[in-house]
């Protein structure tokens, strides 16, 4: 059994993990990495990048489709389902490959196996062979994994996790999607441009339920318009095989709905990846669900033991995780930093794009704010019609009183880039006013959102 002296310990090679791994190398600490799979996490290798990565390949397959309205006749186009996996996979392993590089180039050592506590500085991992660290300071970025879901008559093949859904070999004829957050969104639009019939069914009153609801239902109208069938307020009570496929009984606020599917994937949450880490040894505290508890300086009830990303739950995002990653790093060697959630962008990549960072409408007037609304749709929006992407708007959410803005919510094209102007805005606690008097460059999509501005002062000029 080998035994290793460092400065700082990191238990997972997620995006909080490397990040912090780095973060703590640069300030000049003797740092171990402990990841048990691949380096990346979920997002590099079963999230954020090989789904991105397959919805970029449907959208190609959508302009193509609509070539002939710019002025291009093609032919009717084929998918390659092999080859747009290759190219899922050679994207995703150039990414690996990068973070492999920068623990290198940063001499952080890399320890491949499963970690746990024995204590609160000492960690067992266990791999090829068993090792041991002797760890100063230890930063837990263990991640987490889908929340599964047992269906009375489906046979677990039949069941996908989000993971599954990005190594399919063929593309279901009949695609039933359970949850309709970000990820259930995000496969109903990537299998409806594939050729599946897609029915999604959402319990709450809507889908993507944490955002604005205008926003919401704006989107849904575009997917069904697409011939995806989305249930809300609805649940499935049955599913029974016949022959090769599944009749599955919703119930719905109008009564019982018969489905026909091949496949089914569960999109209902995300549990934490502390049930093995032995956390009670280090004095490590979780709340009832296993998620760790940490304050502003991503400090857990243990001294010396810091945690980041979705170990934390909260925001489960990658970008997120790499912030909370590098306030762990740096109060781990000493420094005294802490997290800002001030300002904290979502976004969904459907077709189109959904983006949004603040408050929603409801959630501004559940908060008290006495508010006004500016709306922009990208219809009017030159660049938009240019790009042949007109549907959808902005919306900024602000106080009535003193036009700080509160939201921003944006349904179009390149919606996931366009938010950050949105983002520096609310972390700033700007208003409205210093947007209008931004000059924008023309003919751009961002147009969109200095035109909301001006639309919560009635005064929006092309439109």
């Amino acid at each position: 059994m080998s035994t290793y002296q460092t400065d700082v310990t990191v238990i997972g090679g997620g995006p909080a993990g490397y990040v912090a791994a780095i973060r703590a190398a640069q300030l000049g600490g003797k740092v171990i990495l402990v990841e048990k799979e691949r380096l990346g996490g979920v997002c590099l290798n079963i999230g954020c990048i090989p789904t991105k990565t397959l919805a970029r390949s449907c959208e190609i397959l959508s302009f193509i489709k609509n070539a002939r309205e710019f002025g291009i006749e093609v032919e009717t186009p084929n998918i390659n389902l092999p080859q747009l996996m290759t190219r899922k996979k050679r994207v995703v392993n150039r990414l690996v490959g990068g973070v492999d590089y920068l623990l290198k180039k940063n001499k952080i050592q890399w320890i491949k196996g499963e970690a746990r506590f024995l204590n609160s500085s000492t960690i067992e991992v266990r791999g090829e062979k068993e090792e041991r660290i002797k760890t100063r300071n230890t930063i837990i970025a263990a991640g987490s994994f889908p929340a599964s879901l047992s269906i009375n008559g489906i046979d677990e093949k039949a069941m996908l996790s989000s993971t599954q859904a990005l190594e399919i070999e063929n593309i279901p004829e009949n695609f039933l999607i359970i949850g309709a957050g970000a990820i259930g969104v995000e496969f109903a639009n990537i299998y409806n441009s594939l050729g599946s019939k897609v029915v999604l069914i959402e319990m709450l009153s809507h889908i993507l339920p944490g955002e604005d609801e205008e926003i919401s239902e704006s989107l849904r109208k575009i997917m069904e318009k697409k011939g995806i069938t989305i249930f809300t307020e609805s649940t499935l009570i049955s599913a029974k095989k016949e022959g090769e496929k599944y009749t599955g009984e919703i119930k719905t606020p109008q009564g019982k709905e018969k489905v026909l599917f091949d496949r089914v994937l569960v999109s209902i949450g995300r549990r934490p990846n502390s049930k093995e880490l032995h956390l009670d040894k280090a004095g490590v505290r979780t709340d009832e669900r296993g998620w760790i508890k940490v304050d502003s300086r991503m400090q857990t009830t243990s001294p010396g033991i810091y945690a980041a990303g979705d170990i934390i739950g909260g925001y489960l995002l990658a970008h997120v995780a790499y912030m909370e990653g590098e306030v762990a790093a740096e109060n781990a060697m000493g420094e005294d930093s802490r997290i800002n959630y001030r300002a904290i962008p979502r976004f969904i990549c459907s077709t189109p794009e959904v983006a949004a960072v603040g408050l929603t409408e409801k959630k501004a007037k559940e908060e008290g704010h006495n508010i006004k609304i500016g709306r922009y749709p990208f219809s009017a929006n030159g660049k938009a019609i240019i790009f042949g992407e007109r549907e959808g708007l902005v919306k900024i959410v602000c106080d009535s009183d003193t036009e700080e803005i509160l939201g921003m919510h944006i349904l179009g094209p390149q919606a996931t880039d366009l938010i950050l102007e949105g983002t520096l805005a609310i972390n700033q606690e700007s208003t409205v006013r210093e947007i209008i008097d931004t000059i924008h460059p023309h003919p751009t999509l961002s147009e969109a959102i200095r035109e909301a501005a001006l639309g919560v002062q009635d005064r929006a000029i092309h439109i």
